[in-house]
C-alpha cells in the first residue's frame, strides 16, 4: 500500500513515466494505479484524441507499441491503456524492444494482471530500468483486517474488530470485493461513525449470530448448543452459507491449531506470525487449545478431509447439507 501511495504521489508530483508495468495476484491496487493514470494524466479536453483504452484479447504487441509510438495532438501527452495485458502473455518479449527506447511523450499503461513477469528475464529488467514495474501480491487473511483498518481510518471511519473480521471470514482477501461493500457503508453511514457488526448484518447480509466465524468459536469453546444452533441456520440457508466454505474454513482452524500444539514458542507475537491468523483470534485458538489435545485435532482434520469429499459427491451418493454439519460436529465434539 505504501508503495502504491508513493506511485501515486509521483504522478501527482509531475514524475511521469513513460511506461507503468502492472502486474500481479492482486487486481485490486493494478485497477486503482490504472484508474488514477486514466483519469488525472489528460484533460477532459485532451482525451478525445489523445486518450486511448486497448484490451489484451483484442490487440497484439505490435499493435501496442504503434500506438504508444504516436505523437500526442494538441496536447503535452498521449495515454495509452492496455487492460487485461496478460492475454498477451505468449508474446509480451516482444515490448522489449519498446522499452529499451520509449515514445518520452507517450505513458504507455500495461494492466497484466493474475501474472506476473520473470524478473530476472531482460524484458522485465528493460520495463523497470525505463519505466516502472510494479508488483501487486495477494495479501494473507491475517493482514487484511488492518488493512481494512488504514482505508476506513483516511476515509474517516472506524471499525470494530468483530465487524472487521467478519468481513475477513466473509469475503477472504478479496481486497475488491471488500472495497466494494465498504463503499456501500460509506454510502449509508455519516463520517466519523464506527462500523459495528449490526451495520454489516444490515447493509451487508451476513448475520453477526449465525456466520462461520461465531461457528467456529462455538467449536473451539465446546459449546455444543450454540455450534449445532448455527448448523441448523446454515442447513436453511444453504445459498448464504454453502458447505464447502464452511468445512473449509473449520478444516483451515483446525490445521492451524495442530500447527499450534506443535510451536515451541507459543508466544502471541510469534504464533500470529507463523499461523497466519490476525491477533484478534488468538484468544479463540488459545481456548480451543485447552479444549482439544493434539491427537484428538489431528484425528479431526483428518474426519474434515472425509466430510469435504463428501460435500462435494464424491464416492457417496448425494447427503443433504444439514446431516453432513451434524456428521461434522459429532466427529469434533465425540
Amino acid at each position: 500500500m505504501d508503495e502504491v501511495v508513493k506511485i501515486i504521489n509521483d504522478i501527482k508530483a509531475g514524475n511521469i513515466k513513460p511506461i507503468y508495468f502492472l502486474m500481479g495476484e492482486e487486481p485490486y491496487y493494478i485497477d486503482r494505479i490504472t484508474e488514477y493514470l486514466e483519469n488525472n494524466i489528460l484533460t477532459e479536453d485532451e482525451k478525445g484524441f489523445n486518450q486511448m483504452v486497448l484490451y489484451g484479447r483484442d490487440t497484439t504487441v505490435d499493435e501496442i507499441v504503434a500506438n504508444a509510438k504516436r505523437y500526442p495532438m494538441m496536447a503535452d501527452r498521449q495515454v495509452v491503456i492496455v487492460k487485461e495485458a496478460q492475454e498477451l502473455a505468449k508474446t509480451i518479449d516482444k515490448l522489449e524492444s519498446y522499452a529499451e527506447n520509449p515514445q518520452p511523450t507517450t505513458v504507455l499503461v500495461m494492466a497484466y494482471k493474475y501474472k506476473t513477469l520473470d524478473k530476472r528475464k531482460k524484458v522485465t529488467k528493460t520495463l523497470d530500468k525505463h519505466g516502472l514495474v510494479y508488483e501487486s501480491k495477494k495479501m494473507y487473511e491475517n493482514q487484511v483486517g488492518e488493512w481494512i483498518k488504514r482505508v476506513l481510518k483516511g476515509k474517516g471511519y472506524d471499525i470494530e474488530p468483530k465487524a472487521m473480521m467478519m468481513l475477513v471470514e466473509f469475503l477472504g482477501n478479496d481486497l475488491s470485493r471488500i472495497a466494494n461493500e465498504l463503499n456501500k457503508l460509506e454510502i449509508i453511514l455519516p463520517k466519523g461513525s464506527t462500523i459495528t457488526p449490526h451495520h454489516i448484518e444490515e447493509n451487508i447480509g451476513f448475520s453477526k449470530d449465525f456466520n462461520v466465524f461465531e461457528f467456529r468459536k462455538a467449536i473451539g469453546e465446546k459449546n455444543q448448543l450454540k455450534a449445532y444452533q448455527i448448523a441448523a441456520y446454515f442447513a436453511q440457508n444453504q445459498k448464504d452459507n454453502p458447505l464447502v466454505m464452511t468445512t473449509g474454513l473449520v478444516f483451515s482452524f483446525f490445521s492451524s491449531l495442530l500447527q499450534y500444539h506443535g510451536l515451541k514458542d507459543k508466544s502471541p507475537g510469534n504464533v500470529a506470525k507463523v499461523l497466519k491468523v490476525n491477533p484478534y483470534f488468538l484468544k479463540d485458538y488459545d481456548v480451543a487449545l485447552r479444549n482439544y489435545p493434539m491427537r484428538k485435532v489431528s484425528a479431526i482434520v483428518g474426519t474434515l478431509r472425509d466430510i469435504d469429499v463428501k460435500s462435494k459427491g464424491v464416492g457417496v451418493n448425494a447427503l443433504p447439507q444439514g446431516d453432513l454439519l451434524k456428521e461434522m460436529l459429532v466427529s469434533i465434539f465425540n
